[in-house]
């Protein structure tokens, strides 16, 4: 099989980070006879750089072409990086903002497993880490709060700031169907999150959820409000398969379920639009502190890479074959920082590059 691959390596960490993730593709692409064929592309600080913008249109349309987009992180110090004294729609995020609208990918996928061999690592009561939790966060990525209407006007000397919250039927049965459809391949279950003792489009939601749920009779759905949610991820995560919930109420149960499997460093994502194709990052930031020092997790990217895999080239087999060899680099002690613990070996980020490559078969 041949794929063509963009590759946003961005900003930070990003550009180690890729090489690492490529440098596994490479060893399944010799393991199992595929070609992955990579275009570099400019996004967010690097693209102001070189273009004075943070996404060009010859960026978008690179992305577009190819089969899926592989991405690093972007981004830099919002208190001392001059890209932030650029005007908000011209900052590196703005670009990443940009790409989701323009590829259209409206859902977001974030799974939170804690690995056993990390259970230490995990924030919460021992009981908790050792009962384990493989979960996955399905967040409406394209409507809502985010992408609503919004302004600032001074009236009689005071200020006010209003952001729109809207989502539409067809925005919500799209991204519903694609979590019902996930929680099929996986333990069958689905809790849509929402807050629809208050807010309309929270009701419209849990109403076009249900709807959608008549279809997947043999996936069992429960509602749950998001400050609900918000308690049991940290009481009792093990209950949760697929939480299905809408743009803000997604962004923030993602970065809460990411601390809790130990390190946001391991933590892979999708984003995806209505066909094969799609955008994978880690779901951590661009870290420019520990930028060009080696020594980064690029264990986040390297899964990403693996559900690259999985969702939009169908190759199960090969992502299988990349997360049995996370599992067994950890099985054997080897730690970046950010996971190392008393009795492990401290290895930098190509070192552990090299280690999960040396073990796809």
């Amino acid at each position: 099989m041949e794929k063509r691959i963009a590759v946003i390596s961005g900003d930070g960490i990003g550009p180690e980070i890729v090489k690492e993730a490529r440098k596994v593709l490479d060893a399944v692409c010799k393991t199992y006879g595929h070609t992955f064929v990579y275009e570099d592309v400019l996004m967010g600080g690097c693209s102001i750089d070189a273009c004075g913008e943070p996404l060009t249109e010859e960026a978008i349309a690179a992305c577009k072409s190819a089969d899926a987009v592989l991405m690093g992180s972007i981004g830099g110090n919002t208190s001392t990086s001059p890209w932030y004294q650029l005007p908000p729609e011209k900052r590196p995020e703005a670009g990443l903002l940009k790409l989701r609208k323009s590829l259209n990918l409206f859902a977001n996928l974030r799974p939170a497993y804690l690995y056993k061999e990390l259970a230490a690592a995990c924030p919460l009561k021992e009981a908790v880490g050792e009962a384990g939790f493989d979960l996955l966060i399905m967040r409406e990525l394209t409507g809502g709060l985010y992408f609503g209407e919004r302004h600032t006007t001074v009236e009689n000397g005071i200020r006010t700031a209003v952001d729109t919250l809207s989502y539409n039927e067809e925005e919500i049965r799209r991204i519903a169907i694609r979590g019902f459809d996930v929680a099929r391949k996986r333990r069958k279950k689905v809790t849509s999150v929402d807050k629809a003792n208050v807010l309309d489009s929270s009701r419209l939601w849990r109403t076009v959820v249900n709807e959608v749920a008549a279809d997947y009779p043999d996936v069992t759905l429960e509602h749950m409000l998001v400050d609900n949610c918000a308690m049991q991820l940290v009481k009792d995560p093990a209950q949760f398969d697929v939480i299905l919930t809408e743009n803000m109420f997604g962004d923030i149960l993602s970065d809460e379920a990411s601390m809790i499997t130990g390190s946001i460093g391991m933590l892979s994502s999708a984003s995806l639009n209505d066909t094969s194709f799609g955008l994978y990052e880690p779901s951590h930031g661009s870290a420019p502190d520990i930028s060009g020092q080696n020594i980064a997790n690029p264990i986040a990217t390297i899964l990403s890479a693996a559900m690259m895999l999985r969702y939009s080239f169908d190759l199960g087999k090969e992502a299988d074959a990349i997360e049995d060899a996370v599992r067994q680099v950890l099985t054997e002690g080897f730690r970046n920082g950010d996971i190392w613990s008393e009795g492990c070996q401290k290895v930098s980020c190509s070192e552990m590059g090299d280690l999960i490559a040396a073990r796809i078969k």
